[in-house]
């Protein structure tokens, strides 16, 4: 058999076996499926389980589309099936921002009903917010600087602030923000700049506990509720002021189709 013969058989037998993957894939993902069952969400669902199988693999191999082919063959599909997350690597780091938000929103529950008999201020109630959400940040933070460059692709840019605002939203909700002004925008706005600035000192923080990033935290805090008390004493709460703060949360909510109704 001539050397091109050869190739032309290897390249033949590589198409077969991607064509046999893609073809056990999708008949794992429908064959199962109910009739009644709308296709998307079962996609969906197939996509959350491969991304949850993926989280543990991002220690070892960093925020990478090696993780989704593990995560895809640890729950029983075939690796190639990491073709199903267009954004690749950064599908996995806004499933693990919004599953993150997720628990956030349930440690704020409890939070809010362990201060309803002996209530603390706003401040303090957001600043123990922001220090529950990075902590869940600290097993992966090593691999964070990989991440936060992933999400800052254009691509992946309306997935980071989608979670990011709505982290925000829930914090000074359930902080008892609930009146919808320019105020609101302002605070918003305010604690989204903490939380970034406490995330980046996070990331090179060496001290034990973490003890250096809370204490850093807690003056930025302090910081920030002096500053807005200055804004709005001053001039420079005035309409132009309103409409830019109104405008970067409006365009994310029509962009994305973010709800901020409680």
């Amino acid at each position: 058999m001539s050397f091109f013969s050869t190739l032309h058989l290897s390249a033949l037998r590589i198409a077969s076996r991607r064509t046999y993957c893609i073809w056990v894939t999708q008949a794992q993902y429908f064959s199962s499926t109910p009739s009644k069952q709308d296709s998307t969400e079962y996609e969906e669902d197939i996509k959350n389980k491969i991304l949850a199988a993926s989280l543990p693999y991002v220690l070892e191999l960093g925020w990478s589309k090696e993780c989704l082919v593990r995560g895809a063959e640890r729950v029983g599909y075939p690796g190639i099936a990491y073709g199903m997350f267009t954004h690749g690597a950064g599908d996995l780091v806004h499933y693990f921002n919004t599953s993150s938000n997720s628990k956030l929103k349930e440690i704020l529950q409890q939070l809010q009903n362990e201060f309803s008999q002996k209530p603390v201020a706003p401040e303090k109630f957001v600043e123990l917010a922001i220090q529950e959400r990075l902590k869940l940040l600290v097993p992966y933070i090593h691999k964070w600087p990989q991440a936060i460059a992933i999400m800052s692709l254009p691509p992946n840019v309306p997935y980071s602030l989608a979670a990011l605002l709505t982290m925000i939203d829930d914090i000074c909700y359930y902080a008892g923000d609930r009146s919808v002004d320019f105020n609101w925008y302002m605070r918003r706005l305010g604690v989204a700049g903490v939380y970034k600035a406490t995330e980046l000192y996070l990331i090179q923080d060496k001290s034990e506990g973490n003890q250096q990033t809370w204490d850093f935290l807690r003056r930025r805090m302090e910081e920030a509720v002096q500053l807005y008390g200055i804004i709005r004493k001053s001039d420079i709460a005035g309409q132009g002021v309103k409409d830019v703060a109104k405008s970067v949360f409006v365009t994310a909510r029509n962009m994305l189709g973010v709800s901020w109704n409680k």
